[in-house]
């Protein structure tokens, strides 16, 4: 039996290829709809709006991929994530309708400061990773508990593989592999993509270590922290 632990009521949107699994995880906490739209080629031109069904949610998370359909949901004037952008112009565009809109890097970038209630309430759940890890002394750690996680569970996946493990350059690696085979983004996507899913979950497993100050750490993986942190700066900024 499902427990949902909050009142924010979660409509996620989909042309029938992306959202499935963000709707399982989601529906957990939150009340969810799943609404289905037409699956429409985004090269297909629309020459009028197409007539939906969009029941009233506090907040909406598209899986929409016709650029089209995705300024009709702008249109509803109601807190929406893109979960899909086809380009950083129809963001803009979408923005300029209904500043209530946001395109996240990447779903598993999301954090709740964006000033919009209902996106800040559903981030604190769902989003950028958060994880409680617990290590023995030596220097193993013993268990990893998930305390916000990606809308598609991967960070989960991320979390059972490094148990019992060490934290190295190449655990980290694999357990961004090991993201990246649960992540639901496409390979270097729009406005997402699996590569930069697995260098946020990487980044979010080592956030509380402070490189300066932990004599325990290699050098090898100083240096590999530091990368990882500029290689996502080059990579986050969307606008």
């Amino acid at each position: 039996m499902i427990k949902r632990i909050n009142g924010l009521k979660i409509g996620i949107i989909s042309d029938g290829k992306y959202g499935e699994r963000a709707y399982e995880n989601f529906r957990q906490i939150f009340a969810t709809e799943w609404i289905l739209v037409p699956d429409i080629p985004s090269t297909v031109m629309l020459d009028e709006e197409i007539e939906l069904d969009i029941p009233d949610c506090d907040l909406y998370i598209s899986y929409v991929r016709h650029p089209d359909m995705i300024l009709q949901l702008a249109e509803l004037q109601k807190s929406l994530i893109l979960g899909i952008t086809p380009g950083i112009g129809l963001y803009h565009q979408a923005k300029r309708i209904n500043p209530k809109v946001i395109s996240p890097r990447t779903m598993c970038s999301l954090e709740p400061n964006t000033g919009i209630p209902e996106v800040d309430e559903f981030a604190k759940y769902f989003g950028r990773p958060i994880f409680n890890i617990e290590s023995n002394s030596q220097g193993n750690i013993t268990d990893v508990f998930v305390i916000r996680s990606s809308p598609c569970g991967s960070s989960q996946a991320g979390a059972d593989f490094f148990k019992n493990k060490k934290l190295s350059v190449q655990n980290l690696q694999d357990l961004a592999l090991s993201v990246c085979h649960e992540c639901r983004a496409p390979r270097f996507g729009h406005t997402c993509d699996k590569e930069v899913s697995g260098i946020i979950h990487m980044l979010s497993f080592v956030s509380n270590i402070k490189l300066d100050d932990n004599s325990e750490l290699s050098e090898d993986l100083k240096i590999f922290i530091k990368d990882i942190k500029i290689e996502y700066q080059k990579r986050a900024k969307i606008e």
